[in-house]
């Protein structure tokens, strides 16, 4: 990866730490201040790639050959970058869990030049996987346990967040992505059908699905609103059948065009009447959660779908407001106060508690080490001295903890539109508040007037 990819101002803090002797240990926390409106919960996701950063990041030779010739930079700058090793401890929810506003997903405990330099890859590692995985888990849910594949890499902003989309996509419960790379990189199930330019491209409709079958033996889906929608399906059953008896079985019809609903349900119409019922009704184009929970609302006999844009771009909710705060450094816990932007000092843990029928009742987040009872801790140690504490998780293991994840969320939460009560409780400790109110008003760790309490 890339180490010049941050913002220059890492640079210029790495530089001005070095310089100073501010090299004591410092605790960042890396979480999310609030909720889109849209949203009921978020999808942590990202930390394999984000602990890949921390293990591998070095600086090559043209790197630092740049950095040398930079203005403003020291040869004590130049040399710390040469041999950089992040030497640090991570704690981290594991992926795949779902988080509320102000709990902290990862903790960076390091000295200061080292967490501080690290921040803006973290912050747009996890933050556009957390994205995506937020909306794909929705799309999900919307499905109703229809396979739900991603179409995104061309929408994606870049070649590395089609990636990204895909198997944070997959984390959520997507069941293949349309992206070839995130097959070998991730081991996601790939499928792929046929493009409008092919059907141009022959002489005929028919002619085009059948050639396209003939080349693509394993259960091909052929794609039929490049002109009329009705007069294709009307050419797909006997073709079916034909190469039913070539040993070529068809597995379905994909539609990405027009009145879905209608398309679909003539479609099955056609299918059923000739005995065809194996046949699979794969629709995309511009879908999201909302337009897939609508025409299943409406009975629209779909089998599958293909979500592209909406997924890779989060179109309704395209941000989240992540940040990065210092929680402690040298010892002493750390506060932001300015403005709207008040954060919660010293080292924090996330307890979650559990209701009477088994669902999430309410988070508690407290000082780490503070006494409790009763809670889960959701926080665990993934990273110690710059090195895993212990064997990857495999995406199947994270797959399946986000899926032990939704049946804990109230039903309430798991809804698409914004729950009409209160949002899910989160509490803050009576340890975290008095260490709160207790920082002295003087310095940058925070100030104790009782009314800027978050």
């Amino acid at each position: 990866m890339n180490a010049l990819l941050t913002d220059e101002y890492q640079l210029t803090m790495l530089e001005a730490c070095l310089h100073e002797g501010m090299t004591s240990q410092a605790v960042f926390e890396l979480y999310v201040r609030r909720l889109p409106p849209q949203r009921n919960y978020l999808v942590a996701a990202g930390l394999e790639q984000a602990l890949e950063l921390l293990e591998t990041l070095t600086l090559d030779g043209a790197e630092l050959d740049w950095l040398a010739c930079r203005p403003g930079t020291s040869a004590r700058t130049v040399d710390c970058l040469r041999h950089w090793r992040f030497e640090g401890d991570v704690d981290a929810m594991p992926e795949g869990t779902v988080f509320f506003p102000d709990e902290p997903v990862l903790r960076i405990t390091a000295p200061l030049h080292q967490a501080q330099f690290v921040e803006t890859r973290l912050l747009n590692i996890v933050h556009y996987q957390t994205l995506v995985a937020s909306k794909a888990s929705r799309i999900v849910t919307a499905a109703e346990g229809r396979p739900v594949v991603d179409f995104g890499l061309r929408r994606a902003p870049g070649a590395e967040a089609g990636l990204y989309a895909a198997r944070a996509a997959y984390i959520a419960g997507f069941a293949a992505t349309a992206t070839s790379a995130a097959g070998l990189r991730y081991g996601i199930p790939v499928v792929g059908t046929m493009t409008h330019s092919y059907v141009q491209a022959h002489a005929s409709e028919l002619q085009a699905f059948e050639a396209y079958a003939r080349s693509q033996t394993r259960r091909p889906v052929l794609l039929v609103d490049t002109y009329d929608v009705d007069a294709a399906l009307a050419q797909v059953v006997p073709l079916v059948r034909r190469l039913a008896d070539d040993g070529i079985p068809v597995a379905g019809v994909r539609i990405e065009g027009g009145d879905l609903a209608r398309h679909a349900r003539t479609a099955r119409t056609l299918f059923d009447r000739a005995g065809l019922d194996g046949l699979d009704i794969f629709a995309s184009g511009e879908l999201d959660e909302h337009r897939i929970a609508r025409l299943l609302a409406d009975a629209a006999p779909i089998d599958a779908f293909g979500v592209g844009t909406a997924l890779a771009a989060s179109s309704d909710a395209p941000a989240l407001e992540t940040v990065y705060k210092l929680q402690s450094y040298a010892g002493e816990p750390c506060r932001k106060r300015a403005g709207s932007q008040v954060s919660w000092p010293g080292l924090r843990q996330v307890d979650r508690f559990l209701g009477p029928d088994g669902h999430m009742a309410y988070d508690r987040i407290r000082r780490d080490g503070e006494r409790t009872s009763g809670g889960a801790p959701l926080l665990a140690p993934v990273m110690r001295g710059g090195r895993r504490v212990g064997p990857a998780p495999t995406l199947q293991d994270i797959r399946r903890h986000h899926q032990a994840q939704m049946r804990l969320l109230p039903a309430r939460l798991r809804g698409l539109m914004p729950d009409d009560g209160s949002r899910y409780p989160v509490q803050i400790s009576d340890g975290l508040r008095s260490l709160a109110s207790s920082l002295a008003a003087s310095d940058c760790r925070g100030r104790s007037e009782a009314d800027a309490l978050p």
